[in-house]
């Protein structure tokens, strides 16, 4: 088991809303410089345009600072789920995780485990993990179902209980049924809040400790040390007025979250 940081801890430091987004290379710094040993990039479109000599470039830094990599993307198609596969192979990834829809493509259950059954093999030849995220568009029910229906080792779930409070589905019931299947952990708190003159909630970010995530009862659960799970950082911080302040908050959101894993670990 390890932490690691995910590019969602970096949102808005790469995002166009700063002057100056920070690379890759500063990316694996950080991670670096913030006792982390895992770096997962995660949907960041970027690595899909980059050539053979860029990706060995990143894969140089991430040996460089002693940081192994992860990889994330969206969407099942046997295609795309080789591509990542390939890249996986050039930056010595043993895990990707992906997420059943894209915006293009919505599978019937029946659809994805066929999908799945085809990249399966590759996966598994190559000793990479595929894990899929619990999030709301697909009920962690459903989604449990398709990882059994597929019925391979290399496949499994990336858990995120946050995402399916907006499938008005429990985190502590996405934790239970997910448990026996999950390969990897993003790690994040969250709260929610009432919106000016109430009317409605908004739910969003929190340092870790701070919301509802019940940390302890979702690490007896999956034992992230037992079956060496890596527990990836992320968060959910709303922009804060200007850069300077919100990127500021990103940064301090993540070093409290690291030392809180490490209090726990």
């Amino acid at each position: 088991m390890a932490i690691g940081l995910s590019t969602y801890a970096f949102f808005w430091r790469i995002s166009d809303r700063v002057e100056l987004p920070l690379t890759l290379h500063d990316m694996l710094e950080q991670t670096r410089e913030s006792g982390c040993t895992v770096l997962q990039i995660c949907d960041y479109k970027p690595l899909e345009t980059m050539s053979a000599a860029e990706l060995s470039a990143v894969a140089r830094s991430a040996k460089d600072f002693d940081v192994r990599l992860e990889l994330g993307t969206r969407g099942i198609a046997v295609d795309h789920l080789r591509r990542y596969l390939d890249f996986a192979e050039q930056l010595d990834v043993t895990l990707v995780r992906s997420m059943v829809n894209t915006t293009e493509h919505r599978p019937t259950d029946d659809e994805a485990i066929d999908l799945l059954a085809q990249a399966a093999p590759g996966y598994a030849e190559r000793g990479v993990a595929l894990a899929l995220e619990t999030y709301e568009q697909v009920p962690s029910a459903r989604l449990v179902a398709i990882v059994e229906a597929v019925g391979s080792e290399s496949v499994g779930i990336c858990l995120d209980p946050a995402n399916c409070v907006a499938g008005l589905e429990l985190p502590v019931d996405v934790v239970a049924r997910s448990a026996p299947y999950v390969k990897n952990w993003h790690v994040k708190d969250f709260a929610f809040t009432r919106q000016a003159g109430w009317v409605g909630f908004t739910l969003a970010g929190c340092p870790l400790g701070q919301g509802l995530l019940d940390y302890d009862g979702v690490a007896a659960a999956i034992q992230p040390a037992g079956n060496d799970i890596n527990q990836i950082v992320e968060h959910w911080l709303p922009w804060q007025g200007d850069a300077d302040t919100t990127c500021a908050l990103e940064s301090q959101w993540t070093e409290h979250n690291v030392n809180y894993l490490r209090s726990r670990s």
